[in-house]
Parts: structure tokens; C-alpha cells; sequence
């Protein structure tokens, strides 16, 4: 069955996938899998990050951007997604924690995706999107640790696991 004759259901698990082999192909470093996302003469625009139009476009500046970033993850959650005809409409959000080499320093973005897909093949690609910037959070040196970034919240992750009779226990770190 082609991606034109998909039900509503196939078509939300269909580009619920797009979305998700778009942050693996940034996380893996894997600008392949990446460029199979969009079509080839898509419109990218991440507002002030750029604007970029076609697939090769937006896989090569997604990897000189990340060249030299360390850990990534990006996820893209809370897919909305309606069909009209031989096109789909997508708003997804996107929270992506992006470290330096050595993962010590880094940025956490937040935002919104408004993406335009169209039939490819047995799937969807994107043939637009629209990037809203909604936060932007930068850490330093040291800072990084459990996403606190000094907002007198307590980081979720601010002890340490050990074994201890068969069992994990946390014990803080001072």
C-alpha cells in the first residue's frame, strides 16, 4: 500500500517514524538516515538558527553544527497530526540537549515544529518546516550536570547509584 492510500492511523504511526528517525539520524551522526526525512527540494526555516532548502542542505549544515558537540539528544514528542488529502500536516515539539566535545558544557533548546509532509513512496517525508525557538537554556564549564541551570531547582539526577546488598541505593553528592 502506498502512503496516498494509507488509513489515518497508519498515516500518524507513519510520520510519528519520520519524526523519530529525524532526531536518531542527528543523535547517531547518521546524515543518511537523516536526509531520508525530507525531500529533496524541502524549506527548512529554525528561524535566527537558518534556512536551508533540500535535503542535502539541512544534512550537511546538521553535521558541521554538530561536528563538534559531544552527547546529543534530541526528542520529539506529542505528534499532531492531520491529513488533508495527499498532504500532512505535523506540530510536534522538540526538546534537544546538545553538549560540547567532553560533555561539560552545552545548550538545552526547546521548541515547536510545524511541519508540511507529502507521499514518498511507502512513507512520508517532509517537504516543510517551520522551527519556533521557545527556550533556550546554555550551560558553562561544570554546569551541566542534571540539566540545573542554577534556577534553585534541584536536579533530578543529583546523587549517584551504587550497589549495596543487591540493590541500588542514591547517596548524595555533596
Amino acid at each position: 500500500m502506498s502512503a496516498a492510500e494509507a488509513t489515518g492511523r497508519e498515516v500518524r504511526q507513519d510520520v510519528a517514524e519520520v519524526l523519530v528517525r529525524y532526531a536518531s539520524g542527528i543523535d547517531r551522526r547518521d546524515w543518511a538516515l537523516l536526509r531520508t526525512c525530507f525531500t529533496d527540494d524541502c524549506e527548512t526555516d529554525y528561524g535566527t538558527i537558518g534556512a536551508w532548502h533540500g535535503a542535502e542542505a539541512i544534512a550537511d549544515w546538521m553535521q558541521k553544527a554538530h561536528a563538534r558537540c559531544g552527547t546529543t539528544m534530541h526528542r520529539v514528542s506529542n505528534p499532531d497530526i492531520t491529513r488533508d488529502g495527499d498532504r500532512v500536516t505535523a506540530r510536534s515539539y522538540c526538546d534537544a540537549i546538545v553538549l560540547m566535545a567532553g560533555d561539560q558544557a552545552g545548550t538545552r533548546a526547546v521548541g515547536i515544529f510545524d511541519d508540511e509532509l507529502v507521499p514518498a513512496g511507502q512513507g512520508w517525508k517532509i517537504a516543510r518546516r517551520r522551527y519556533t525557538l521557545v527556550l533556550a537554556e546554555h550551560y558553562s564549564e561544570g554546569r551541566f550536570g542534571g540539566l540545573s541551570s542554577g534556577s534553585g531547582h534541584e536536579p533530578l539526577n543529583s546523587g549517584h547509584a551504587r550497589q549495596q546488598e543487591g540493590r541500588a541505593d542514591f547517596e548524595e553528592v555533596q
